[in-house]
């Protein structure tokens, strides 16, 4: 297991029930990235790949 694979376990068990809006995630990425500036750059690419990852073309 990867050391992120355990954030992302930990995601799931304390909020796997919720439903959120893209917005709201954007927003809490918004806030990671004030609150963490050196990770603007893989968080910008994840949103990125999240946005077109359905696209074809991309």
């Amino acid at each position: 297991m990867y050391f992120t694979d355990r954030g992302l376990e930990e995601l799931v068990k304390r909020r796997g029930d919720e439903e959120v809006t893209l917005a709201w995630l954007a927003e809490e990425l918004q806030v990671f990235v004030d609150t963490f500036p050196e990770f603007e750059t893989p968080i910008e690419r994840f949103a990125t790949w999240l946005a077109r990852s359905d696209d074809p073309e991309d």
